[in-house]
């Protein structure tokens, strides 16, 4: 079993309940792609909604790679079909459909700092932000193994550079629970674990997975390479609570 697997169970072991939603207040969520709204903080979304407080959801890539040999779906319409789901996902969480802004960075090619379109990226993202002026913002974890969610959360702390907005920051975790390392894991002096229940409204956020359908089922059957959130994988989020981590530390 992957190390990394084995010791993000001790996050839960370092979390406190964060249950005053008040102290998160509006949000804006940062998703790399069409579904880690829904795995990451879904139930925390809802519960916000259904306490009066805006949220709005950025994604940031297209979500193309997902099936990048469909001849049935080639990237424009894969495209579309992702943009229509992650709508449905949101209705599912409360959130208005039209709450949201889809950046539409090609997919696996976010810039990341220190690459051609990285300030221009970073740019329209402090715009963004300032735009919606949140009180918090949800960003995947800084070493979230996948390219485009580092990408992200490097976009973000570079935004928040340029902006007279400063929000809180909570970052959430997607792929730690699959591919993390040990070097990929918060340090015990690097932020503090908060934890959401999120018992009542695991139906809402389980129909707003299931809602990405063309990531969870074989809506898309053209593509032997294809990439589907497997059952697997998806046993790491059925937990009800969900996990927030906040830097104690200068990024």
């Amino acid at each position: 079993m992957n190390s990394g697997i084995d010791q993000t169970h001790t996050l839960d072991e370092r979390a406190v309940a964060l249950t005053n939603l008040s102290t998160i207040g509006t949000a804006l969520v940062i998703a790399p792609h069409p579904d880690d709204e829904s795995l990451g903080c879904g139930g925390t979304i809802t519960q916000l909604r259904d306490q009066g407080y805006a949220v709005h959801v950025a994604f940031v890539s297209d979500g193309t790679m997902s099936h990048p040999n469909s001849k049935a779906y080639p990237a424009e319409r894969l495209r579309d079909l992702r943009e229509s789901e992650a709508r449905e996902a949101l209705r599912m969480l409360h959130v208005d459909p039209d709450a949201c802004t889809f950046l539409r960075y090609r997919d696996r090619q976010v810039p990341m700092d220190g690459t051609p379109g990285f300030t221009e990226a970073a740019t329209c993202m402090a715009a963004l932000i300032d735009r919606v002026k949140p009180s918090t913002l949800f960003v995947p974890w800084r070493r979230d193994p996948h390219p485009d969610h580092r990408a992200s959360w490097q976009l973000v702390q570079e935004a928040l550079r340029q902006t007279t907005t400063q929000p809180r920051v909570l970052e959430y975790l997607i792929w730690l629970w699959e591919l993390g390392t040990s070097s990929d894991m918060p340090g015990p002096d690097e932020v503090k674990v908060w934890t959401v229940p999120i018992n009542t409204v695991m139906e809402q956020r389980n129909q707003a997975i299931a809602a990405h359908r063309s990531q969870v089922t074989r809506l898309i059957d053209d593509d032997p390479t294809a990439f589907y959130l497997s059952p697997d994988l998806l046993l790491h989020f059925d937990h009800p609570r969900e996990l927030f981590l906040e830097s104690t530390t200068t990024p």
